[in-house]
């Protein structure tokens, strides 16, 4: 069983910041991935279970079901072709570069992606945590084009808002709990703002390039084979001399234990193990 234990001892006004690091991983000739799970921060990925910066050239996975749990896309702007995401909810969609597309599996779901053929996505796979409340819901899905998503621009950044909000400037609602996503670029000597939600965590991971980020006045230099986990910053501000990309995740946590069996995270062993059985009768669903 997952615990949420550090979060529930943090002082108010106190920001936490931990240094995450990611395992590589490869499939075949067409995947290869920067992965970052749960379990190596006690609590302070929260909401997020994983989540996994790769390049897809090949079809890698089979359709596979996920529950209690929601499966964000996140297609990044250099991707080329397109990238089919079906699921057992009925859509089958050619998703494009910069596009995003959030499955809330909840209760279950099947799903499949893979890129078209001479395709090259470039692109995150998160697994953002349902509440106990909303794993047993109806699975429900959003498709967010790249071309709906409004986009900040100042001296030396653009931002794209992907989804939920950043400075007063609000892009798209997703399906289950308020998250934000952001694609951040950064010009030579640019630098961006992100003003946080009272009690919203963040988590940040360089896509290409340099990127620094300042919490509370002191700077830490973000590496491309790390993440930061982040919480109680007000103000989050990103930096960089030489131009750079990164990505922040944004949202409340959840602060409530759960059990997580691969692309299952349930409530607890009974509710995992009713999934599951579920899942081997074909009661999730299938894609035809």
């Amino acid at each position: 069983m997952t615990l949420q234990h550090r979060l529930q001892t943090q002082d108010p006004g106190t920001a936490i910041i931990a240094v995450q690091h990611g395992e590589k991983m490869t499939r075949g000739e067409g995947f290869e991935a920067l992965s970052f799970i749960h379990r190596q921060l006690d609590g302070l990925m929260d909401p997020l279970i994983m989540v996994d910066h790769f390049t897809m050239t090949a079809p890698t996975f089979a359709p596979h079901a996920h529950a209690g749990l929601s499966a964000v896309s996140v297609l990044f702007e250099d991707s080329t072709g397109s990238f089919r995401n079906r699921d057992s909810l009925g859509n089958d969609i050619d998703l494009a570069p910069g596009d995003l597309y959030w499955l809330k599996a909840a209760r279950g779901a099947v799903h499949d992606e893979a890129p078209t053929p001479g395709s090259r996505t470039h692109a995150l796979q998160i697994f953002v945590n349902l509440p106990s409340a909303q794993k047993l819901d109806a699975p429900d899905a959003r498709h967010v084009a790249a071309t709906e998503m409004p986009v900040i621009e100042g001296p030396g950044h653009r931002v794209r808002v992907m989804i939920g909000q950043s400075n007063g400037v609000v892009g798209a609602t997703p399906p289950a709990l308020p998250f934000t996503i952001l694609d951040i670029a950064l010009r030579a000597s640019g630098s961006f703002t992100h003003r946080a939600d009272p009690g919203e965590a963040a988590w940040l991971h360089v896509v290409n390039g340099e990127v620094e980020a300042e919490l509370d006045g002191v700077r830490q230099r973000l590496s491309s084979d790390t993440a930061l986990a982040i919480h109680g910053a007000e103000e989050i501000r990103l930096l960089s001399g030489e131009g750079g990309q990164a990505v922040l995740l944004g949202g409340t946590p959840l602060r409530e234990p759960f059990v997580q069996k691969g692309p299952f995270a349930m409530r607890d062993a009974d509710q995992l193990a009713q999934v599951i059985a579920a899942h081997e009768a074909g009661e999730l669903g299938s894609i035809d």
